[in-house]
């Protein structure tokens, strides 16, 4: 029998260990943008055509490359970052693999621009889908020009896996903001299809995080600080009110290198325990250093995992700090009795004690009466009233099935009854069904204030103007929008830079919504068509106009709701496949008795 095994040539190789490192344009922006950070740069540029697609270029004033060094840089293996195998273990660049530049010419067409500063003439190089073209001198400035182009242009199956251009410029914003917020002491920019997105100038982690979020965060921040031997933590959470149901504003960071997770941001979520609505996220910006032999980076080639020497006593150092910042200011309370032994071991780890193994600070104990309950009467008293609800509840389901019109007459006693979850019964014929308010609120509401093209909403002036303080990304998203607002109510122009005056405000919108509103619309990238963009109006003004079903406690209020969902049709469930109400089956609960 032959032998079938064979090497692979070495494009085929190059391009397989591409895929590694380079799944996506922003793949390619975190990659060179670390490697200008590692080059000393002060003042880095970003420039992105078709949100990667066809041009990625970025440029630095670092210190440069030889015309050597330029050429080696693209080789597999080649760094300038390790010497030995020890060296892996204390990694203090971004960089150290040597698989980045080799990977990236692999699927596109490269160019590279670099001059150090002690030398009067540059290089250019130009790589081709991994394939080497030439090498000449050049006239440059000091540091270093890279331009992918036409990324995947070799691997039309690699390319087509590709997401429109909304998605992978959003990829593109990530990286650039992971690495931006890291290195708040450089100046960064970034430009997209020629109009700029960011230029940020140097100067604190708070500017910094405005700068890329907007001044609006700023009153939310709370600075996060503890120093002890082996480890520091700062940075910022925000306030209980910036928290949100998507994740996206959750940044971890060790050594100045963006990592991912789970476990840390769980930690977080205990700090914010008790102070968050159910399904909300806090929004925070940490930042560890520790000895880099403590980690290791080196676990995945994104490196965005880190492994940590003592992560469950990081665990609780974050946890610890968080919430004595909160209770710093006034935020929560800044005792916590369930102390967590974790911080003991943190304790000893960081003051050891002379003479003793065990070292852990002995808390004081409180001896409580477990048998007191200030609260019995009032839950003797709640058992009372869910027994009465229950025996109400049994009567309904033994009656038989009112036959009056409900609509004509105006007694509802019998017929709708509120239960202590929020959702109402309501006989309708020979059939009970259990009531979700609140969504049945919401389908209402969006059926009768659908916005039209032609300016027919009516518009109501505010009595003082009101400010809204626009990111980047929002003054980009409120250009690409303006042109429907006026129809829509709104009154609002650009007053300064970055700031949105709003003059007038669609009617039945409240001014203290105002602000809340502008940011759902801004927080999507962009919209395709004018279509999409009044779908997704109507969608966040339901939403803003809509009530929950624990705000329906009056059942005058249940009865005029059912009455006007009535003359929809009542429908079953909303556009998201909902559902508005689910029919009791009670004769399934005949069985149980």
């Amino acid at each position: 029998m032959s032998d079938i095994i064979q090497l692979l040539p070495d494009h085929v190789a190059n391009q397989i260990a591409a895929g590694e490192v380079v799944q996506r344009p922003a793949s390619i922006v975190k990659e060179l943008l670390e490697n200008a950070i590692d080059a000393d740069a002060s003042k880095i540029e970003l420039i992105v055509r078709d949100a990667g697609k066809n041009l990625i270029q970025v440029v630095d004033d670092g210190k440069g490359m030889s015309e050597t060094d330029a050429r080696m840089a693209f080789e597999r293996h080649a760094t300038s970052k390790i010497r030995a195998t020890d060296d892996i273990f204390k990694i203090a660049t971004k960089g150290f693999r040597g698989e980045a530049l080799a990977s990236i010419a692999a699927v596109s067409q490269v160019e590279l621009r670099t001059k150090q500063k002690e030398t009067n003439i540059g290089t250019n190089i130009y790589i081709e889908g991994g394939v080497f073209q030439f090498q000449d001198p050049v006239q440059t400035s000091d540091g270093s020009n890279f331009l992918v182009k036409n990324l995947f242009f070799n691997v039309p199956a690699r390319r087509k896996f590709l997401k429109n251009n909304n998605i992978e410029f959003r990829h593109v914003i990530d990286e650039f903001q992971r690495v931006a917020l890291a290195h708040e002491n450089l100046e960064f920019s970034l430009f997209h299809d020629d109009e700029p997105v960011f230029r940020l100038r140097k100067g604190s982690q708070m500017q910094r995080i405005v700068d890329i979020f907007g001044r609006k965060l700023q009153p939310q921040l709370i600075p996060i600080k503890e120093d002890i031997i082996w480890c520091k933590l700062h940075g910022f959470v925000a306030k209980p009110e910036g928290a949100k149901k998507t994740r996206g504003e959750q940044f971890l960071f060790v050594n100045g290198r963006f990592f991912k997770s789970p476990y840390f941001n769980k930690a977080v979520q205990e700090a914010f325990e008790g102070l968050l609505l159910p399904g909300y996220i806090p929004t925070f910006f940490l930042f560890l250093e520790l000895d880099p032999e403590k980690i290791d980076v080196n676990i995945h080639p994104q490196k965005t995992e880190v492994k940590f020497e003592d992560e469950h006593l990081i665990f609780a150092l974050i946890r610890s700090t968080i919430k004595r910042s909160l209770g710093i200011y006034n935020v929560a309370p800044s005792l916590d009795f369930e102390r967590d032994p974790q911080l003991d071991e943190l304790m000893q780890k960081t003051f050891p004690s002379k003479g003793n193994t065990g070292g852990t600070i002995k808390m004081p104990e409180i001896v409580v009466d477990k048998d007191y309950n200030p609260f019995l009467e009032e839950r003797e008293v709640r058992q009372t009233e869910i027994q009465n609800l229950a025996e109400m509840y049994h009567q309904n389901i033994a009656a038989e099935p009112s036959k009056i019109n409900l609509f004509e007459d105006e007694d509802f006693d019998e017929d709708l009854m509120r239960l202590p979850n929020g959702y109402w019964l309501f006989n309708k014929g020979d059939r009970t069904l259990m009531l979700d308010l609140g969504r049945m609120h919401r389908l209402f509401v969006s059926e009768n204030n659908k916005p039209t093209k032609k300016g027919t909403t009516n518009s109501h002036a505010l009595l003082f103007s009101l400010e809204y303080h626009m990111n980047e990304i929002e003054k980009n998203k409120y250009k690409s929008i303006k042109k429907y607002l006026p129809e829509l109510g709104f009154g609002m122009k650009i007053a300064h830079e970055s700031v949105l005056r709003i003059d007038a405000v669609p009617e039945g919108l409240k001014e203290t919504q105002v602000m809340k509103f502008l940011e759902n619309l801004f927080d999507i990238l962009e919209y395709k068509t004018e279509e999409e963009f009044m779908q997704y109006y109507q969608n966040q003004w339901a939403k803003m106009q809509s009530k929950s079903r624990f705000d329906f406690i009056y059942k005058k209020d249940a009865e005029q709701l059912i009455k006007d969902f009535t003359a929809l049709g009542f429908p079953e469930f909303l556009p998201n496949g909902k559902r508005c109400f689910y029919e009791v089956p009670f004769n399934d609960f005949k069985n149980k008795f």
